[in-house]
C-alpha cells in the first residue's frame, strides 16, 4: 500500500517503474502523501483532500486540469507528455505547468503507473521533490 510506505520506499517503487505506463484518460482520484509513512500523514493527507481532489486528463488535447477543493473545480492545467524523469534517468509522464498556468508555473510533476489505473506520481517544485501523490483511475 502506497500510503503506507516511507520516502525511501516509495522512491525505490518509482524507481523501479522503469516504463511510465498509459497517460491517463479522464478524471482520476487524487491522494497527496504528505510526511510518508508518519502518522501526521494520515492527517495531511485529510487536511490536503479538502484542497486538492485529483486530476481530469484530455488526452485529445494533451492536457490536464486538477479539480479542487470539495466542488471539484477544474483549475490549474498542465501540459502532459512523455519526457526525461528528474528522479532517474528513466522515461516518465511530465505534468508540465511551466507554460499553462501562473500559480503553478514553477511546479512540474511526474507519473509512472504502478498496475493498472493506479499511479505514482512525484511533484517538484523548481528542481526540488516536494512530495508524493497517487492517481486511481
Amino acid at each position: 500500500d502506497l500510503l503506507t510506505m516511507s520516502q525511501s520506499e516509495l522512491d525505490d517503487v518509482y524507481r523501479g517503474l522503469r516504463v511510465p505506463g498509459s497517460i491517463p484518460v479522464g478524471g482520476t482520484q487524487g491522494t497527496a502523501i504528505i510526511f510518508p509513512g508518519r502518522r501526521l500523514g494520515r492527517i495531511a493527507r485529510a487536511f490536503a483532500g479538502l484542497f486538492w481532489q485529483g486530476k481530469v486528463f484530455d488526452s485529445e488535447q494533451q492536457n490536464l486540469a486538477n479539480k479542487i477543493s470539495v466542488f471539484r473545480f477544474k483549475a490549474i492545467r498542465a501540459k502532459v507528455y512523455r519526457g526525461e524523469s528528474w528522479m532517474d534517468d528513466g522515461e516518465a509522464i511530465i505534468l508540465d505547468y511551466s507554460t499553462t498556468s501562473i500559480v503553478a508555473r514553477w511546479v512540474r510533476d511526474e507519473i509512472r503507473e504502478v498496475s493498472s489505473g493506479i499511479w505514482l506520481g512525484k511533484a517538484f517544485l523548481w528542481k526540488w521533490h516536494v512530495l508524493d501523490f497517487t492517481l486511481a483511475a
